[in-house]
């Protein structure tokens, strides 16, 4: 049995505090009003000098040549236009500012409810398929997914607090034709982006990636109690339905809530390439906490030949990540659709580091680190590879919510080393507690044996 070392325990409940301060900072932090904007704004254009604040003089200089020779009349409409303007110029930055808690605080838990969701996918893979190589690392796997419900509620419920913060759509003044905030375009898509609809089609998710998860674990345990092989077929059964769920509800679940944040633009790849992402991170978590567990004295009967596979895993998916995201850049970059490429554009005008940063961790990392199969089977190797390959997919999923919600006005402060410490903490927390409740080796399942003696 493993025993949740109280060093551990207090770590974890210490990055759930400073996360929650950090972030209760970040909230504090950010509510400015329209005339601090302004303020913010003006010494912003200041500090440009040379860019910003010679426009703004020579503007400044035409406008006076104009009053000199329109009138005063027509130079007082024309600097209540200017007015008029940058108002609207600080008051979109302000959302844009107050968003920002918001959605740092949703993309690390997206990012974490992610990790599990995956390992779930991964897990009922190993069922359906009746590898024969992964039963010794079921426990490791059935822990991790005990985040998925609390994770995923967590998620729906930031989307929900947090409202048109994020999901634009969310704001009844986009489908109401009468409002000067009318956007015909999110009032066409309204029937599927609508508050109640949103709700119905979560609770459905979580509902059925909770109960599969507690049937499978069900099974699993009552396995090894069992003279016989009846669980592990119902297990069998219930993973490959399972998985027919699993590919229709998280390719759903990815344009309800990632791909809303943009309700202008879509893509038919992007639930694939959801998938992806949360598919490699779940391995490489899997790889990660079966390494720690070793090193501690626990988990003896995994050797290296299941670190290799591990790993196998983490360079293919690596790769597959890598096809969608070119795949789905591509197209839309050679077809030069405005409506499609504006997503790309923002990304790489706004978020060029993080953009192309990620497509270095993501895909080069894993490619040069992991190719030669002698470093897969190294710890330390694919600890450092793991490592790089989770902060890309975090950045991956910043990508994806921040500059549909902040903007231009993005970096990596207080509210989001915050809220990845939070949820970094909670699954600490969760992941381990579950993995103390029941031994780390699942006896009785068929394939043990081979499991116990897999060597590659």
């Amino acid at each position: 049995m493993y025993t949740f070392s109280n060093r551990l325990k207090i770590g974890s409940i210490i990055l759930i505090v400073a996360g929650l301060l950090m972030v209760t900072y970040g909230f504090m932090n950010s509510h400015k009003s329209l005339e601090d904007v302004k303020i913010m704004l003006a010494e912003e254009a200041s500090a440009h000098g040379g860019g910003h604040g010679d426009a703004h003089a020579e503007t400044a200089t035409h406008d006076e040549g104009h009053e000199e020779i329109s009138g005063h009349g027509e130079s007082e409409s024309h600097a209540g236009e200017e007015a008029g303007h940058g108002d609207e110029h600080a008051e979109h930055v302000m959302h844009q500012i107050h968003n920002r808690p918001w959605a740092a605080l949703y993309v690390a838990a997206f990012f974490f409810m992610m990790i599990s969701l995956g390992v779930l996918a991964f897990y009922a893979v190993q069922w359906a398929s009746q590898a024969g190589w992964s039963p010794v690392l079921f426990r490791v796997m059935e822990a991790i997914t005990y985040y998925l419900l609390p994770g995923a509620i967590i998620v729906v419920g930031i989307a929900l607090v947090a409202g048109d913060h994020i999901f634009v759509w969310m704001n009844p003044e986009m489908t109401n034709p009468e409002s000067p905030e009318y956007d015909a375009l999110v009032d066409g898509k309204s029937s599927w982006l609508n508050l109640k609809g949103f709700v119905i089609r979560a609770i459905i998710f979580i509902g059925g990636w909770s109960f599969y998860r507690y049937i499978s674990r069900k099974l699993s345990l009552a396995q090894d109690q069992s003279s016989d092989n009846k669980n592990f077929v119902k297990a069998f059964r219930w993973a490959a339905g399972f998985l027919v769920f699993y590919i229709y509800t998280s390719s759903m679940m990815s344009w309800d809530w990632i791909m809303s944040v943009d309700p202008h633009w879509f893509s038919t790849l992007f639930g694939w390439y959801v998938f992806a992402s949360m598919f490699v991170s779940g391995i490489t978590t899997i790889a990660l906490i079966s390494i720690y567990l070793k090193s501690k004295g626990y988990l003896e009967f995994v050797n290296d030949s299941h670190l290799h596979d591990l790993a196998k895993f983490m360079f293919g998916i690596s790769i597959f990540w890598t096809y969608l995201w070119f795949s789905q850049f591509m197209l839309i970059w050679y077809a030069n659709i405005p409506e499609e490429v504006t997503y790309f554009v923002t990304r790489i005008e706004d978020y060029k580091l993080p953009f192309f940063g990620m497509l270095a961790m993501n895909f080069i990392f894993p490619l040069l680190l992991l190719m030669n199969s002698d470093y897969k089977r190294i710890p330390w190797f694919v600890v450092m590879a793991g490592l790089v390959i989770l902060v890309g997919h975090y950045v991956d999923v910043f990508n994806m919510i921040m500059p549909a919600t902040v903007g231009d006005r993005w970096y990596i402060g207080i509210p989001e080393i915050g809220s990845v410490l939070l949820f970094l903490g909670l699954f600490i927390f969760l992941v381990f507690t579950a993995l103390s409740k029941v031994p780390l080796l699942a006896k009785r399942n068929p394939f043990m044996k081979e499991s116990e003696q897999f060597h590659y």
